[in-house]
Formats: structure tokens, C-alpha cells, sequence
């Protein structure tokens, strides 16, 4: 099975923008402030004998972590693909792709802190449009009507998934066991797009699902929709 191209969306992105070497230099700096973040709490632990904080930071710390490592990564070994800033997929596997908004990196070095929360919503919103028509247009080239597109979203309600072609299907346990460990994650991440801190409602997240030629019955509204949400920004 022939892989996805990958675009070349770098110059939209803050961190790829920015060059190897400061690429690096923000992941020693992200690895050596946990690091030292988790020995002072061990060390603390130690003193108390109390190592309950060191059992409760440490998996929120990594959660928080792992995508400034993880995302560039599996980009560079192209396991994980950007059709936009905000819009990943991983590779086919089993006739299926997983898709997903943007990560908790994405939002840091995307999201313009500028914007008023409304406007950083409609941002991603069409940031998902932007990459869901990318991802149909290289599918099609490719003539894989029949994968079925799958992800997970806290952003996108059921209603606005409809509208884009996607049903709404029941959440597997483990990704449920997933949410719940990378809930402070979400929470930051969630709280970047809307502009102030916000909780999200883990019962509010779901999973949705499309094969290409349902996305491909959809394309004109989802073109039609992106035109605005542009026009939007710049108003």
C-alpha cells in the first residue's frame, strides 16, 4: 500500500517554521525543565515519605510532555501526517485512518494568542476544513474510496460532524482509558482554543467515522463552509 505525500505545510506551523537547531534546543529545554520539575518532587517525597503527589504528577507531567516529542517524531518518520496545522492522520492501517484535530503542540506553536476566543474557534474549525479537504483531494488521487476515516474530537460536536459527512459511533473503552489520562492535557489544550481556562466534559467527546465517498458527497458544503469561516477571519 503506497503512502500519503506529505504536504508541505512547515511555513504555517510556529515550530517547524523555526530552525533544526531551535527545534531541538525548545525539546532540551521542555525535557530538562521536567526533569527537574520531578526530581524537586521526589526529592520532597522522600523527605515526607508522602509519595502520593509523585505518583499523581508524574503521569499528568508526561501527558503534558509527550506530544512536544512525540508529534515531531512520528512526522519525521512519517507515521504521522499534517494536512494542515491543525489536522494530522496517521497511516492507513487496517482500511482505516485515524484522524486528529491537532494536539496539545499544535495549539501552542499554531494558535495566534492575539485572537479573541470566538475567532481562535472559528480558526480551528477551519484549520480541521482546511485538512479534511486536503486529505479527501490525496485520497481520491490515490482512489481509496473505501478507507474509512476515524477520530475523536472534544471540538467538533455531533452536529457540526454531520454536517461534514461523519456518523457518530460509540467510543472504545480503551481510547475512553486514553481521554481520562490525557485529561489535563485536553483541558490545556481546550482552554488555548477557547481563550480562557475551560474543563471539558470527557461525556461530551466523540468519536466519529466516514468512508471517503460520504466526505466526497460533502465536499462542495465543506469548501463552501471553509470560504466563510476565511472570510470570517479577516472581518
Amino acid at each position: 500500500m503506497p503512502t500519503l505525500n506529505l504536504p508541505n505545510l512547515d511555513q504555517e506551523h510556529g515550530f517547524y517554521l523555526k530552525p533544526k537547531q531551535d527545534q531541538v534546543w525548545i525539546q532540551v529545554k521542555i525535557g530538562f525543565t521536567t526533569f527537574l520539575t520531578l526530581l524537586l518532587v521526589f526529592i520532597i517525597c522522600w523527605i515526607t515519605g508522602f509519595f502520593l503527589p509523585l505518583i499523581i504528577i508524574v503521569p499528568i507531567t508526561l501527558s503534558l510532555v509527550a506530544p512536544f516529542f512525540d508529534v515531531p517524531s512520528l512526522k519525521k518518520t512519517g507515521n504521522l501526517v499534517y494536512y494542515s496545522p491543525l489536522f494530522l492522520a496517521e497511516k492507513p492501517k487496517n482500511g482505516k485512518i485515524i484522524i486528529h484535530g491537532g494536539t496539545l503542540f499544535d495549539y501552542v506553536f499554531v494558535i495566534d494568542r492575539k485572537l479573541s476566543g470566538r475567532k481562535r474557534m472559528n480558526m480551528i474549525l477551519l484549520l480541521y476544513l482546511q485538512g479534511l479537504d486536503q486529505l479527501i483531494d490525496q485520497l481520491q488521487k490515490e482512489n481509496k474510496r473505501n478507507l474509512i476515516l476515524r477520530g475523536t474530537s472534544y471540538i467538533i460536536n455531533e452536529r457540526t460532524a454531520q454536517k461534514l459527512g461523519f456518523r457518530i459511533v460509540q467510543t472504545d473503552f480503551l481510547q475512553k482509558c486514553i481521554l481520562v489520562y490525557n485529561y489535563f492535557n485536553l483541558m490545556l489544550s481546550y482552554s488555548i482554543a477557547k481563550g480562557k481556562w475551560t474543563f471539558p466534559k470527557l461525556g461530551e467527546t466523540k468519536t466519529f467515522e466516514a468512508n471517503l465517498n460520504e466526505l466526497i458527497e460533502r465536499r462542495d458544503f465543506i469548501k463552501d463552509w471553509k470560504g466563510k469561516l476565511t472570510d470570517r477571519q479577516f472581518v
